[in-house]
């Protein structure tokens, strides 16, 4: 465990991050207005998003929940998007067509499988009965006895194949992506076992060499083994081995400089070589950045001032890239990549002292993760001649692994 902080220019100059904005404001109140407002428009009758978003509803649910808790308190959460109850109506009607999301949560699980679903009536997956319990968790509801905990393990490690990988469902798609997926919702609900340990759910160490052979000749790894590095899959990989205290299956300077060459002129960040910028990839860059100790390679300026040019100054939202439409999904990922550079947190304003910090292993508020007691492992950086490990003062609770130069084979 790593005993103190030692947040310096060397690691996140959060005094530059914030210089980022310009003359760019970060619009808050537009943001929180279009988030708690987002439900209403999409469940609209003629909405064309609502009809190609409904199968993947969840996920949705969850980008929209943990944005708005790195804005508000879980109270305000609450009463703005009705988290733990129904939200005032002005007639009965609307209040039957829109429960508490974390019934609605429950009404979305697939007791044939034993997981959540994108929506109600839909088989469980693997990637939305991880959205499930991050909502679940959110809302500090993973005591609910309608969770059916030894179901849903029974679910999440009936998916590990003899290769270590795991399927999506019960149609057999394997991807790095759900490898990640399974670690973290089993962790979430205190189920994983020890890296070494034999007669645990799944077989976390098989697991943790199955994503080793994802890892490509430029340190990236892709969807599966042979595929092409993606920045996407990435996070996934680096993040499943984190919870699996395996961090030391990967290269980490050939990684972290692949990551860093994702940053384009614009400041943004791509997701592969010769492709545009696009601000999920402030997520899903910085994360593993993050977990890695090299957040420093990239320059956080520049990219604060691609998020913040990306933001809808009408009605707000965060877009893919400046002039776009927006979105939840990438409103979600641009919050989290201004909080994992250090922006939201020196704002001068009153409502930035209540921002929440991301945790970039788990894709939580950090006071949720600390609240769970999850686990997972960083790597940390000796500076300067008392060679103090640096750590970013969100990941003190994590284990840390010093280096990291060599890769296991």
């Amino acid at each position: 465990m790593a005993s103190e902080s030692q947040l310096t220019n060397e690691v996140i100059d959060e005094k530059d991050a914030l210089k980022s904005s310009g003359n760019a404001p970060f619009y808050d109140e537009l943001h929180v207005e279009y988030i708690a407002n987002l439900a209403t428009k999409l469940d609209a009758p003629t909405s064309y998003e609502g009809a190609v978003t409904e199968h993947l509803r969840m996920s949705g649910v969850y980008w929209s929940i943990t944005a708005l808790s790195l804005l508000r308190s879980p109270e305000d959460v609450d009463k703005l998007m009705g988290l733990t109850s129904k939200l005032p109506s002005e007639g009965e009607a609307r209040a039957e067509q829109r429960p508490a999301i974390v019934d609605w949560v429950f009404a979305c699980y697939d007791a044939l499988t034993g997981g959540f679903g994108g929506n109600v009536g839909h088989d469980g997956h693997l990637l939305y009965t991880l959205s499930a319990l991050q909502i679940l968790a959110v809302a500090g509801m993973l005591e609910d006895p309608r969770l059916e905990r030894e179901a849903v393990v029974k679910f999440v490690s009936g998916l590990q194949q003899a290769d270590g990988s795991f399927a999506g469902d019960e149609w057999g798609e394997v991807d790095t992506r759900f490898s990640y997926c399974a670690l973290s919702a089993l962790s979430i609900l205190g189920a994983l076992p020890e890296k070494d340990e034999a007669e645990g759910v799944i077989d976390v160490k098989k697991a943790a060499r199955y994503i080793a052979s994802c890892r490509n000749f430029d340190g990236g790894f892709g969807c599966v083994p042979g595929a092409e590095s993606h920045a996407g899959q990435i996070f996934c990989c680096v993040g499943a081995l984190s919870i699996a205290q395996s961090l030391d299956l990967i290269d980490v300077d050939l990684l972290s400089w692949w990551l860093a060459e994702r940053q384009c002129d614009s400041g943004g960040l791509n997701g592969r070589p010769e492709k545009q910028a696009d601000v999920c990839y402030s997520w899903w860059i910085l994360s593993a950045l993050s977990i890695m100790g090299r957040v420093p390679w990239i320059n956080a300026k520049k990219l604060g001032d691609f998020i913040l040019k990306c933001q809808d100054n009408d009605d707000g939202g965060i877009a893919d890239r400046p002039s776009d439409m927006p979105d939840v999904f990438h409103t979600f990922f641009g919050v989290a990549g201004l909080s994992l550079i250090g922006h939201l947190h020196g704002l001068n304003s009153a409502q930035s002292e209540s921002y929440q910090k991301i945790d970039p292993v788990y894709a939580l508020p950090t006071g949720v993760v600390q609240t769970l007691g999850l686990k997972a492992q960083i790597i940390g950086h000796k500076s300067g001649q008392d060679k103090h490990v640096l750590v970013d003062d969100r990941l003190l609770m994590y284990d840390v692994l010093e280096g990291a130069a060599l890769v296991k084979k």
